[in-house]
């Protein structure tokens, strides 16, 4: 869980930071990232296929198997990085025909070109993650991500604010202390299972060219669909940012606070995900279906419990969760951070209506990678969110309409239907392999 947040963080502290500046700063941030994130999700979806194949060799004790593993995914993951990279600043200029507020695109377009080659260390690093995910050792990726998210805070106070004799960067002073953690997260983890006996002889003497046609093969076909899965949650809640930005750059920064919070409870239900991948891999490779029921099934139950605290938390803090991405103290932007905040604080109760659709279908998805299944997943996951998600979020969206509350109608609809669907899909294949 903490390794996930470790991602969620970074952008949370780029926000809570760039928020001292002015709502226009935050949309911007909010308007970049949205590109970013998009791209990001493409990535450690197509990673998440190194997890349960590593946990599935693991437990058979195949080293030569899970080291090709881990080799071929790491060399797919890094030329993924290098594509998403570079189809990102292709789509930079979509930013000017999307009917955004003009202010917001000028601040966004050099703050986005830092945070997309940054996709390029953040994909690699997902290759090391997944894979010692897969070996069950989940405390060093989280060690790296804590020590970067400390190095980002440290950058982003000297570059954002100009402090110790820095110049005083803004947005792009944010984006230079991502661009830099991430390289330091990537080469610290590498480090770190380089030092460990279960995991050296996988990281050290890879011959990275020497490559097979199957393996490559295999990954793919799992990556892909994996990555398909994570594309169409993350795009529509993408859309949801594009969307505010119709509404105005106060709905659209509102918008941007509130998915943050719930994009950091979210990691929490995808830590879990990754355990259920993992673990159910792991029983997958002993072909002991009852004990993978029954694992599975537990790991639900913890992300239900979690999803209630969420809910809670939100409903209770709903006021107090947005000041800390505002300065109330400016004068000068007193109106805007009035309305932002008092938007935020409504959309934080739509969010606590949907932690618990939300922690069930990403953990379902956990358990069916680690399955192996990811073909009638991702058909699922696509009609949940744009068949019947997104138009629920355009039409309800409007302005004449329920505004910003209603984009967030359709999230929940989207949320609460994969979570249905994917679930039931779990429990048929689980019930045919015991049966078997």
């Amino acid at each position: 869980m903490l390794g996930m947040l470790g991602h969620t963080f970074v952008s949370f502290i780029d926000n809570v930071m760039v928020g001292q500046l002015g709502s226009a700063e935050l949309a911007a941030v909010s308007l970049g990232n949205s590109f970013v994130f998009i791209a990001m999700s493409l990535g450690i979806g197509f990673s998440t296929a190194i997890t349960p194949l590593v946990a599935e060799a693991d437990s058979e004790q195949n080293f030569p198997q899970g080291k090709s593993v881990f080799k071929h995914g790491f060399f797919l993951c890094s030329v993924w990085g290098i594509l998403l990279f570079l189809i990102t600043l292709l789509a930079k200029p979509l930013m000017y025909v999307m009917d955004q507020p003009e202010e917001v695109v000028v601040l966004a377009v050099p703050y986005l070109d830092l945070v997309a080659f940054s996709l390029v260390p953040l994909i690699m690093f997902q290759a090391f993650k997944q894979f010692s995910d897969g070996l069950s050792l989940t405390k060093y990726p989280m060690f790296a991500t804590i020590v970067a998210n400390i190095l980002n805070v440290a950058i982003n106070y000297v570059l954002i604010f100009g402090k110790f004799g820095f110049p005083q960067m803004g947005i792009v002073g944010a984006a230079v202390g991502t661009l830099v953690s991430r390289f330091v997260m990537l080469f610290f983890l590498w480090w770190l299972l380089a030092q460990r006996n279960k995991s050296k002889a996988y990281v050290t003497n890879i011959k990275f060219f020497e490559l097979s046609k199957k393996p490559l093969k295999r990954i793919t076909n799992l990556g892909l669909p994996s990555a398909m899965q994570m594309f169409f949650e993350i795009a529509v809640f993408t859309a949801a940012v594009w969307l505010s930005g119709l509404l105005g750059k106060n709905v659209q920064a509102a918008n941007q606070i509130a998915l943050n919070l719930s994009s950091m409870t979210f990691m929490v239900a995808m830590g879990l995900s990754v355990a259920a991948m993992v673990r159910v891999g792991n029983q997958k490779g002993l072909k002991d279906y009852i004990n993978l029921k029954r694992i599975a099934e537990s790991i639900f139950l913890i992300g239900f419990m979690f999803a209630v605290l969420f809910a809670l938390l939100f409903v209770v803090f709903h006021k107090a969760l947005p000041d800390l991405y505002v300065d109330l103290d400016n004068p000068a932007n007193v109106m805007d951070t009035a309305e932002v905040v008092k938007i935020a604080a409504t959309l934080l109760l739509a969010a606590a209506v949907f932690q618990i659709s939300d922690s069930f279908q990403v953990i379902a998805l956990g358990a069916l990678r680690g399955l192996q299944d990811v073909r009638i997943p991702t058909l699922i996951t696509f009609i949940s969110y744009w068949v019947v998600g997104f138009p629920i979020s355009y039409f309800l969206g409007k302005e004449a309409a329920y505004g910003s509350l209603g984009i967030w109608f359709g999230l929940i609809a989207g949320l609460t239907t994969a979570a249905s669907l994917l679930y039931v899909r779990f429990n048929y294949l689980t019930k045919k392999l015991i049966a078997k």
